[in-house]
């Protein structure tokens, strides 16, 4: 710091020379002396700032892990669903029910569609689909570890959606199924208390 300083007030002495002829020497040192004072007040104003903002982004908490799958090859219409069976549920509990759906031992309820029953209690249509469950249960796994490095203590998945995705066409015409997938999860504790607000 204090080479540059030299430096500084050296170039300064002599930019001040060839402007100022007619003044005195004790008038250009003390007008350079105030030019690099400046100079020096407004780097620490600049260095603060940035101190403030590094303190600011380390202060903040992360209160949700996203993770996002483009275009997967799934069905919306499973993935919908799936979606809606795993929402409310911890990361774990969630991995666990759509693993016992790929193993055919839990089916996914699908009412509101033309399916065959299925065995279970307050269960009416309902199908195994195991392709989607294997993409979602690849995202929800991003999903936690990501909750994981941000310190979520109660993890539980807030959001579970998924969307059409553009689709390109196969052959003779017929399009294929693309899927977007999109997975939130929050802290529980915090979701309860901002519901009691």
């Amino acid at each position: 710091m204090a080479e540059d300083e030299k430096k500084n007030l050296v170039k300064l002495k002599k930019i001040d020379s060839g402007n100022q002829k007619g003044s005195t020497s004790s008038e250009k040192l003390s007008s350079t002396k105030d030019l690099v004072n400046k100079k020096d007040s407004e780097k620490k104003k600049m260095e603060n700032k940035k101190s403030k903002k590094i303190k600011k982004n380390k202060e903040k908490i992360y209160d949700k892990a996203v993770a996002n799958g483009f275009g997967l090859k799934i069905s919306p219409k499973q993935c919908k669903y799936t979606c809606r069976v795993i929402r409310g549920k911890s990361p774990d509990a969630a991995v666990a029910r759509l693993q016992a759906v790929i193993d055919e031992k839990r089916p996914v309820p699908m009412a509101g569609l033309e399916v065959g029953h299925k065995r279970g209690k307050g269960l009416a249509g309902g199908k195994f689909p195991k392709n989607a469950c294997r993409g979602i249960m690849e995202i929800v796994k991003q999903a936690n570890a990501n909750a994981v490095v941000l310190g979520i203590e109660n993890p539980v998945i807030a959001i579970a959606k998924s969307n059409q995705a553009s689709a390109p066409y196969r052959k003779a015409g017929r399009k294929a199924k693309r899927t977007h997938i999109y997975i939130e999860i929050r802290d529980k504790v915090k979701i309860m208390e901002a519901r009691k607000k």
